[in-house]
C-alpha cells in the first residue's frame, strides 16, 4: 500500500489538476436575473421576484403557501411565535443539530427539551420523545439531518396522541420525500436554510412553508413588521379559516424581510435544483454501494419510505475497532489529506456544544430560577449523540456529490487506502 497523503505521500487526488465541483453554482440566468432587478429600482419588500419565488417554492414543497425570511434561523423563531409557543411551554428537539434550532425556542421564552437521536440515522428518535413528554410540551421539531430524513409516521402519530404541534427543520432536505411528499409539508410548519452551504442558496435567507392559512397569515405579519398581509386578496383564505387579526391591523414583530435580489438568486437556483439533487442522489446511493464491502465503514441506513434522497452532507459511521483502534479524528485529517476536500465530525451535541451556550446571557434569559435552571444544557444526557460525534461520525459537503461516479470511486480508494495503511497512522497517533 502506497505512503499516505498525511505522511508525505501522494494524494489518491490531486485537486489542482482535478479539483471537486465548485458551490455554489451560478449561471448567466442568475447574472441577468441580478441586473434586471438591479435596474428595476424594487430591491425589496413584497416585489415581484419574492412573491414568485414563494409561489414556486409552495408549488415546490407541495405546500399551499410559502414565505421568504431572512434566514433560517428566524424561521424557527418566528414558527414558533405563529404557533404560540412561549413561557413555561417545553419544546422537543434532537440533541444532535446546529445550536439555532434549539436557541430560537430560548428566543420566545419557551424550554428546549433535547433528546437522544437514532444511531443509524442521527434524526431524532420517536420513542426518546415520548418519553421527553410532560403536560407543558407544545411542540416537536424534528431535524431531517444531513443526508437523513426523520421518521416522520412515527412522529406525526405521538403529535397527534398529544395535540402537539410539529415544526419540520429542513434546512438539510430541499427536495427531499417521506411517502411522496415533500419535506416541510408533513407537519404543521416547514422552516428552511438558504445559507451559502445549503442545497438551494442565496448566500442568506430562509423560508417557511405551510398548507394552513391561519398560521400562514400569522407567520407572514410577524415577518414583515406585525402588518396584516399585503394586498389582503394575495392569497385564498381555506374555507371557515379563522383570521389571526380581528379589528386591528397590526401585531408587534420586527422586520425579518429577504431581498429581491436573494429571491432572484433563488428563484434560479431553484430551476436547477431537482436535477442537482438527483445527481446527489444517484452519486450517494453509488458511494454507498461500495462503502458497505469496506470493513468498519457503515452506511447510513435509508428508510424505504424516503421516495427521494436529499443530501446536505454525505455521511457515514466509522467504526475503530476494524481500523485496529485508530481514532476517527486521525482518520478524517488522512481521509482529508488524501482527497484534498474537509471530511469533519458531526454536529456537536447541545449539551457540549460552545456555540449553545444560553448561560452566558442572564439578562436575557434569567426570567426566574426555575426557567434558568430548566434551559442549562448541561442536565441532559445525550449518550447516543456523544459517541457519534466523537466516535463514528464521517461527513463531507454535498459539492463532493455533484462530480461522477468516478469521483465516487476515488472516495472509496481512499477510504481503503487509508485502512490499508492504519498502523502507519495509529504509531503516529
Amino acid at each position: 500500500m502506497s505512503k499516505l497523503a498525511i505522511s508525505g505521500g501522494i494524494p489518491v487526488r490531486d485537486t489542482k489538476t482535478n479539483p471537486w465541483p465548485e458551490w455554489p453554482v451560478w449561471d448567466k440566468n442568475d447574472e441577468r436575473a441580478l441586473n434586471e432587478t438591479l435596474r428595476s429600482a424594487v430591491w425589496s419588500y413584497n416585489g415581484p421576484r419574492e412573491t414568485e419565488f414563494n409561489r414556486l417554492f409552495a408549488e415546490y414543497t407541495g405546500t399551499k403557501y410559502a414565505l421568504s425570511l431572512a434566514n433560517g434561523t428566524v424561521t424557527l423563531q418566528l414558527a414558533l411565535e405563529a404557533c404560540g409557543i412561549g413561557l413555561g411551554d417545553e419544546v422537543i428537539l434532537p440533541g444532535l443539530t446546529w445550536q439555532a434550532t434549539a436557541a430560537t425556542v430560548l428566543d420566545v421564552n419557551a424550554t428546549p427539551v433535547m433528546v437522544d437521536v437514532c444511531e443509524d440515522t442521527w434524526c431524532i428518535d420517536p420513542e426518546e420523545i415520548t418519553k421527553a413528554i410532560t403536560p407543558r410540551t407544545k411542540a416537536i421539531i424534528p431535524v431531517h439531518l444531513y443526508g437523513s430524513f426523520s421518521d416522520m409516521d412515527e412522529i406525526m402519530k405521538v403529535a397527534k396522541k398529544h395535540n402537539l404541534v410539529v415544526i419540520e427543520d429542513c434546512a438539510h432536505k430541499h427536495g427531499g420525500e417521506w411517502n411522496g411528499k415533500k419535506a416541510g409539508s408533513i407537519g404543521d410548519i416547514g422552516s428552511f436554510s438558504f445559507q451559502l452551504s445549503k442545497l438551494l442558496t442565496a448566500g442568506e435567507g430562509g423560508a417557511l412553508t405551510t398548507s394552513s392559512f391561519g398560521l400562514y397569515e400569522k407567520l407572514d405579519a410577524l415577518r414583515n413588521c406585525g402588518r396584516r398581509p399585503e394586498p389582503k386578496d394575495s392569497v385564498k383564505a381555506d374555507k371557515g379559516a379563522g383570521l389571526y387579526f380581528d379589528e386591528g391591523n397590526f401585531i408587534q414583530s420586527g422586520n425579518y424581510r429577504i431581498t429581491e435580489f436573494q429571491a432572484a438568486l433563488l428563484t434560479e437556483g431553484l430551476r436547477r435544483l431537482t436535477g442537482q439533487n438527483r445527481i446527489r442522489e444517484d452519486n450517494a446511493i453509488y458511494l454507498n454501494s461500495l462503502l458497505k464491502d469496506i470493513p468498519g465503514i457503515i452506511p447510513m441506513r435509508r428508510d424505504k419510505r424516503e421516495t427521494k434522497e436529499v443530501y446536505y452532507n454525505f455521511s457515514f459511521r466509522y467504526d475503530r475497532k476494524e481500523f485496529k483502534d485508530l481514532p476517527v479524528t486521525r482518520f478524517r485529517q488522512a481521509l482529508t489529506a488524501e482527497l484534498g476536500i474537509e471530511f469533519a465530525a458531526s454536529y456537536i451535541p447541545l449539551n457540549k456544544c460552545s456555540l449553545y451556550a444560553p448561560l452566558t446571557k442572564p439578562s436575557r434569559h434569567k426570567l426566574n430560577d426555575e426557567y434558568w435552571k430548566a434551559i442549562d444544557p448541561s442536565r441532559f444526557e445525550l449518550p447516543v449523540c456523544d459517541r457519534i460525534h466523537y466516535e463514528q461520525s464521517v461527513c463531507v459537503h454535498h459539492k463532493a456529490l455533484m462530480g461522477t461516479k468516478a469521483d465516487m470511486d476515488v472516495i472509496a480508494d481512499a477510504i481503503r487506502k487509508v485502512r490499508g495503511n492504519d498502523d502507519e497512522l495509529k504509531s503516529q497517533n
